[in-house]
């Protein structure tokens, strides 16, 4: 089908001016594609229009729209462009198939004080070494809902590096969010920032830590997973659009029918896990060592690998 090229906005649409598409939009019909997959019916009482106004927007909507569609060496040729930040051990990266990819979601779920963050710190400093030296060259957008910044670290990890500490810190935009519609705004509105700034990774750290604080029983569960779907799939959005890396680190609780074995289970249920690409799973060994386990990637297989946190980052 081809696409309707005078309609480009909401406004455009026949019979839709700025004041309703003003409505569609605060309603959460805010593209083309919405309209386009709208029920006349919904329109019609939305707006106060006969239904049959309402059936020519959304049919302009769909006149409006295209539905793309490419080949599987197409789709090869674009994963050959995905690029890749280094985590700074080896072997971690070698688990990854070469670090944490961009246009993508990589999760890290694990116990309190096992390390995520400080994975999290480490990659606000490698991703903005240069291309083919384990970084992209890029800045980073830090979402902390739980308030374990510190700047010191990332001081300490770029110096380790032989980096400018008070350069790699400019480089990080930092939003101290603390509440999970503080968390939904700030990822929706940062398409300005990513282009403005040259962001190449975004860290929420942790995904989960005010959903669960503020959606309390399993009357709020439905809300709950609606509003975290939506924002996650944001994030997925802007990995696309912008070719960065979003990196999650999510909180654990223990499965009460798990008899045998880790009982360890990340929370956020089907919702996190279907749209995390790559998920991993983080426990405490001796000493510093950690042992990282890949639960799941579409292209590498399940696996292990030790890594140590020191003072000057993570190494093998």
């Amino acid at each position: 089908m081809a696409k309707d090229k005078s309609v480009k906005e909401l406004e455009d649409l026949p019979g839709i001016g700025p004041t309703m598409a003003e409505k569609l939009r605060n309603s959460g019909y805010a593209t083309l594609e919405k309209v386009a997959t709208a029920s006349p019916y919904e329109l019609s009482e939305l707006l106060g229009i006969s239904a049959e106004n309402a059936k020519k927007a959304v049919d302009a909507a769909k006149e409006a729209t295209n539905i793309e569609v490419q080949t599987g060496t197409d789709a090869l040729e674009k994963r050959k462009a995905i690029g890749r930040i280094s985590t700074g051990a080896p072997g971690f990266d070698e688990l990854l198939g070469g670090g944490v990819e961009t246009n993508g979601i990589t999760e890290v779920y694990g116990r309190f004080a096992s390390g995520k963050t400080q994975i999290g710190f480490q990659l606000a400093v490698n991703v903005q070494k240069p291309v083919g030296k384990g970084g992209l060259d890029g800045s980073v957008l830090f979402l902390d809902t739980e308030g374990t910044f510190r700047p010191e670290r990332i001081e300490a990890i770029a110096k380790a590096q032989g980096m400018d500490a008070k350069k790699v810190l400019d480089n990080i935009y930092l939003s101290r969010v603390t509440s999970t519609d503080q968390q939904i705004l700030t990822a929706e509105r940062a398409d300005k920032l990513v282009r403005e700034k040259g962001i190449k990774l975004i860290i929420v750290d942790s995904l989960m830590a005010l959903f669960r604080s503020e959606f309390i029983g399993r009357g709020a569960l439905n809300e709950r997973q609606q509003k975290l779907n939506a924002h996650i799939h944001k994030l997925q959005r802007l990995a696309d659009m912008y070719s960065l890396a979003v990196y999650i680190t999510n909180q654990v609780m223990d499965n009460p029918g798990m008899l045998f074995g880790d009982p360890t289970t990340p929370v956020g249920g089907n919702v996190v896990a279907h749209a995390a690409t790559t998920r991993l799973y983080i426990r405490k060994s001796k000493e510093e060592k950690r042992i990282i386990r890949l639960v799941d990637s579409p292209s590498m297989p399940e696996g292990e690998t030790v890594v140590k946190i020191t003072p000057d980052g993570i190494k093998d």
